[in-house]
């Protein structure tokens, strides 16, 4: 019971509207598994952002609390300044959200594509970033 207490508690301080937080600073949710994830906060902290890494079991049920459609699920979920990233989405990508903060809830880089950052082998094709929130999607970036 109080495991599943905690468990509630932390969700609702994820899925909370976020004050604006220090540029960059976000939290990077993963499953204890995975290993490329570690090399997607890496990357973003090369980058310039800070990233705080938590290990959770929840990982699925966070992302549905948090509205990312099931067809834009990755392998890690990062909340910053009140907004959902999905997977191994590039850095310019979430500069730009968070720049022009738009009236979404969130961006993703469906699956975990080869070369993307933080996953190995080599990039095939553009990076199609889409946007999501209150049933849509759209193309939010191209990389």
């Amino acid at each position: 019971m109080r495991g599943r207490m905690l468990a509630a508690v932390v969700m609702m301080g994820v899925l909370a509207p976020v004050a604006a937080s220090a540029a960059g600073e976000m939290t990077l949710y993963k499953n204890p598994q995975c290993g490329c994830c570690e090399g997607h906060a890496a990357y973003l902290e090369q980058q310039g952002f800070k990233v705080k890494v938590v290990t959770t079991d929840a990982l699925a049920k966070m992302k549905s609390m948090a509205g990312v459609p099931p067809t834009l699920e990755s392998c890690h979920t990062i909340m910053v300044d009140g907004y959902v990233v999905e997977g191994h989405v590039p850095a310019a990508a979430i500069r730009k959200l968070l720049t022009e903060k738009p009236a979404v809830r969130g961006i993703a880089l469906a699956g975990m594509p080869q070369g993307s950052p933080g996953m190995s082998g080599e990039k095939d094709g553009p990076f199609v970033v889409e946007s999501f929130g209150g049933g849509k999607t759209a193309v939010f970036a191209v990389e």
